[in-house]
């Protein structure tokens, strides 16, 4: 099944080293905010004040003949790219837009800023190609967009590929050189798996700058809105074969919040190697991330596979210092996949490294049951463990590289794959992880080796063996765990308790690997 782009699913010292991370990637963008009578980020911050100091109000809503599209009438409305912003201009980068429809219900106002400032842009049905659908009222000439797409040649020199969409609440998502579109990232989560219920802030206003003849990068501003805060955004956006989007943010808010979830990261996982019940589906993987990253600056990192629970699974990772988190796609083998629509070998890993020191916090990870791989039901953010008064404004900024994960983000052995099975004693699951990489390349004997291997309070790790793999020159560690009693109780329950495991591989000491974390539910 191919998805679209959007399917139905869907420190203020950090600002001196965001401008200066800017600046090592080129400063034309900042260059023409002055020359563009000096919009820019300060303009959106102010904007974003006055905002939040009047009560929330809902965002408007399209005609009610409108509102009732499916997925395929909506999809039918085809943006005329022959309209494109800056089409046959001499710049590298085009903009196409979204029409509102099915999800979509509240248009977002759009600016284009350039020599002559800011400026509205003005929706018209004149940009679409309706297709076969037919409506009873004339379509307003005055209806607004959905969101938009960027476009700039990543592949060929002479193609404007889709580098990066904007659309629905604060969601957008990106691909670099040679990737298809996977996992989205958004604006900001609040309160998520809370009890009183999510609350999903919008980015209710763009101001799309125009680049410069020689600019390979884009700069683009974000209002955000919603009845607990408001934000002014500045994206970055360099597109290559790792696309790089920098952000920065400062919220200000009109009131407390439960949770807040800063650089979130939405995925997909189905199934998978360690998860192989298949749902009768003839490809062996189906996900948009295998798993997730963590580093902290005390050089620990730590790898979990995602799982498909049977029921809500939130797990907390505390780190002191944050150097990154993501979700990746490790797992790049067509042969994992067998599909020759989806691509999902194809999917973008995404890092998030924080510019300045984020403080102590967690990343949380949220993982939902699901059947189908049209809904996002992986969930990722750092949640800062203290949070400034609410009358305080709060800033921060990161960095999101959305590309092929390699060697990835340290010099340690990786977590290959991991695997489970039955044993002959149904009490009992049997592990198989592979490790590759690092130091472990160059050795050839298990007696160097320590495998370090630990269960929560109850259960029992046993019959654990280490071996090389010279088909994959990698090492396979192999346990079996034997749940306590309280976990089999829960078990026959289905209370979702889990069993949480963690193992790694260390010479003389010293861990030459990550650490695996996993959650398993007996």
């Amino acid at each position: 099944m191919t998805r679209s782009v959007f399917s139905s699913k869907t420190a203020a010292g950090g600002y001196l080293l965001w401008a200066v991370l800017c600046l090592a990637v080129g400063s034309a963008n900042a260059a023409n905010d002055q020359k563009n009578n000096a919009f820019g980020f300060e303009q959106v911050e102010q904007m974003a004040a006055r905002l939040a100091e009047q009560a929330y109000a809902e965002p408007p809503k399209i005609p009610e003949f409108m509102r009732h599209m499916n997925y395929d009438k909506w999809r039918d409305i085809r943006f005329k790219t022959e309209r494109s912003l800056w089409r046959g201009e001499n710049v590298f980068f085009e903009v196409q837009f979204f029409h509102p429809g099915f999800l979509y219900l509240s248009p977002v106002k759009i600016n284009v800023v350039d020599q002559h400032g800011a400026r509205p842009l003005a929706y018209s049905p004149g940009l679409f190609n309706f297709g076969m659908n037919t409506f009873p009222e004339k379509v307003p000439d005055d209806l607004g967009f959905a969101g938009f797409r960027v476009h700039h040649p990543i592949n060929t020199d002479d193609y404007y590929d889709e580098v990066i969409a904007f659309m629905g609440a604060s969601y957008f998502r990106a691909v670099a050189k040679d990737q298809r579109y996977g996992l989205s990232a958004r604006g900001l989560a609040l309160d998520v798996a809370e009890q009183k219920g999510e609350e999903f802030p919008v980015f209710k206003e763009f101001w799309i700058v125009k680049p410069g003849p020689d600019d390979r990068k884009i700069n683009i501003y974000a209002m955000l809105d919603s009845p607990s805060l408001c934000g002014a955004y500045a994206f970055v956006i360099e597109p290559g074969v790792q696309t790089l989007v920098h952000v920065k943010s400062t919220l200000y808010r009109r009131k407390g919040v439960q949770k807040l979830g800063m650089a979130p990261l939405t995925s997909m996982f189905l199934h998978g190697e360690n998860n192989n019940v298949r749902h009768d589906d003839f490809r062996p993987e189906v996900h948009d991330s295998d798993g997730l990253l963590i580093g902290s600056d005390a050089g620990e990192w730590m790898w979990r596979p995602l799982r498909n629970p049977k029921i809500l699974s939130v797990s907390d990772f505390p780190v002191d210092r944050l150097n990154g988190f993501g979700l990746l796609q490790r797992d790049s083998a067509f042969e994992s996949y067998q599909d020759l629509e989806a691509f999902y070998q194809l999917r973008p890993s995404v890092w998030i490294s924080p510019v300045g020191n984020w403080g102590p916090g967690k990343v949380q990870l949220i993982e939902l049951p699901t059947d189908t791989e049209i809904n996002d039901n992986i969930i990722a953010f750092w949640v800062p463990r203290e949070v400034s008064e609410p009358s305080l404004p709060m800033s921060f900024a990161y960095r999101m590289n959305w590309y092929f994960p390699d060697k990835d983000r340290h010099e340690k052995g990786w977590v290959m794959a991991t695997r489970s099975t039955a044993t002959k004693d149904e009490n009992r699951r049997r592990f198989l992880i592979d490790f590759k990489g690092g130091q472990l390349a160059r050795l050839d004997d298990p007696m160097v080796l320590e495998p370090v291997v630990s269960a929560s309070k109850g259960a029992q790790i046993v019959d654990q063996q280490l071996m090389k793999n010279k088909y994959t020159d990698s090492w396979r560690l192999v346990f079996s765990v034997v749940p306590g009693q309280k976990e089999l109780l829960g078990a026959v329950m289905n209370d979702g308790k889990t069993i949480n495991l963690k193992a790694f591989l260390r010479q003389e000491g010293n861990a030459v690997t990550e650490t695996w974390s996993y959650h398993f539910e007996p």
